[in-house]
């Protein structure tokens, strides 16, 4: 499948909302909202990239203004409701366990994503379109509009046949509600016409931020706090991202959580989203100071 972008966008503010489950979606939700309150708007940049979770955040921008988002992440969800942002509650342990047999077995990022990709592609086809149906079901729900913004979006996922990397868009050819299904599905295989796609944090790693290479100022927005189950040699990680958009001339600022226990093991608790919400917003007050001279 060919991904290409519809248009040229000014190459001067992008933002990176990386994935984090149903509570990374309200925690980076949170932190847009506490940074608007604070006087920074970070809505409308001139690329937004969303990861899995995040770009759930990212295709939700836009569609009301950050505070009816924040609240709407505050709002309670019974234990077994599918969350906003997230995928529906499944056993993080077991799930993270299997990751990292992958990893343990892989010789580098490339071979671990081809990995992933047979295992997944190794489970019955009558699975991948039942999942389909009902994941699809479950996404356009969480996205008020069904239609691409007209501001820059690149939602990523990973092509299962083939295990590289893609970047869907409004050029993509692709559905924005089928962008955030396939960046999204962590575990089945998700179908978009004859290609099957895995979540965006597969790609590379949570965030993607390589893909703002060439712009002036990057903010990224990292529920895992940049952490990544691959080895430091594989050179993936955030901080690696980060380095190489540094010494491409991009100034570069990040946004971790304050504290990682309503993330990782816990991402997929929807119960947990109104205090991830909580934590975020009082993050992005918190910063909004330091980022007045960088983002505005």
């Amino acid at each position: 499948m060919n991904i290409s972008s519809s248009s040229t966008p000014a190459h001067e503010r992008a933002l990176v909302l990386g994935g984090g489950g149903a509570t990374g979606n309200a925690w980076l939700i949170g932190v847009i909202a506490g940074l608007f309150e604070a006087g920074i708007d970070v809505t409308s940049p001139d690329l937004t990239i969303g990861t899995s979770a995040g770009s759930t955040a990212a295709a939700q921008l836009g569609t009301a203004s950050p505070a009816e988002l924040y609240a709407a992440a505050l709002a309670p969800i019974p234990p077994r409701s599918a969350p906003s942002g997230g995928a529906p509650a499944r056993p993080a342990v077991s799930g993270l366990q299997r990751l990292t047999d992958l990893i343990a077995v892989s010789e580098d990022a490339a071979d671990y994503r081809r990995r992933l990709s047979a295992a997944a592609l190794a489970q019955d086809p009558a699975d991948h379109g039942a999942w389909t149906e009902r994941w699809r079901a479950i996404v356009g729900q969480r996205l008020p509009h069904a239609t691409w913004p007209e501001r820059a979006v690149a939602i990523t996922a990973l092509d299962a046949h083939t295990g590289e990397g893609v970047v869907f868009d409004r050029g993509s050819g692709v559905g924005l509600v089928d962008a955030v299904a396939a960046s999204t599905s962590s575990g089945l295989p998700y179908r978009i016409g004859d290609g099957l796609f895995l979540d965006g944090g597969f790609r590379s790693n949570a965030e993607n931020a390589d893909l703002a290479a060439g712009y002036a100022r990057v903010l990224v927005l990292a529920p895992f706090g940049g952490r990544s189950l691959a080895p430091d040699a594989w050179g993936i990680r955030l901080a690696d991202q980060v380095d190489a958009l540094r010494a491409g001339g991009s100034a570069v600022e990040t946004i971790f959580p304050e504290s990682e226990e309503l993330f990782g093991e816990n991402a997929t608790d929807v119960t947990l989203r109104p205090a991830a919400a909580r934590a975020g917003y009082e993050v992005g007050r918190a910063r909004a100071d330091d980022l007045v001279p960088f983002w505005d």
